[in-house]
């Protein structure tokens, strides 16, 4: 299999990220080898040993190479001038929607994800330490503005990810794989509207 195409301008790290992506992508992380990447990529696998100190340290940097942008896009939906329920909404909208997009498109890709949340890797943990901490701040922004109203603000953002973790969490995502998305989605949206009333309410 030919290399992956990079950029001439790419480092050394990212060239080996990117046929390492291509390899798991069209064999899963099973058959896919340090030797191979390295032979791809041009170099001896003590080179890819340099970067990356494993094959799982290599399969959690791709894992991190995707998930970046989705983080990315949930931060600059929480900067947003928006109202703090219209943020939420499309936050977990986004994050959902973007799970599911990843599983249907690059399967293999999504399984690395799902195995480093099974084992509590450092990836999963930050990027759900991430989110956490972006809903967090979009629900006290929405304190402050007296457009929620809870007791408890890490016990409302805790409750709000136990409604919508069927749709944002990898392993449900990857269990409800066969289930039409509009049904989905259209379930995610009830339990969006119940969560955002619970918050208004204060019962949440």
């Amino acid at each position: 299999m030919p290399p992956a195409p990079v950029s001439p301008t790419d480092s050394t790290d990212a060239r080996i990220l990117a046929i390492a992506a291509e390899h798991v992508r069209r064999y899963g992380m099973a058959r896919t080898t340090v030797t191979s990447i390295a032979r791809d990529a041009g170099m001896t696998h003590a080179n890819v040993y340099r970067y990356y100190r494993s094959k799982s340290a290599l399969a959690d940097a791709v894992t991190a190479s995707w998930l970046r942008p989705i983080e990315a896009l949930l931060a600059e939906t929480a900067d947003a001038p928006d109202p703090a329920d219209d943020k939420l909404e499309r936050m977990i909208l986004g994050l959902a929607a973007a799970h599911r997009d990843k599983l249907e498109a690059d399967p293999n890709l999504f399984d690395l994800y799902v195995d480093a949340f099974e084992e509590m890797r450092g990836v999963a943990r930050k990027h759900r330490a991430r989110v956490r901490t972006l809903i967090d701040r979009v629900v006290e922004e929405g304190v402050g503005s007296g457009l929620f109203h809870v007791r408890r603000r890490d016990r409302a953002v805790t409750l709000l990810l136990d409604v919508v973790f069927r749709f944002v969490h990898p392993v449900p995502v990857r269990m409800d794989r066969e289930t039409p998305r509009k049904l989905l989605d259209e379930r995610l949206a009830a339990a969006l509207r119940v969560a955002l009333r619970g918050l208004a309410a204060g019962i949440l």
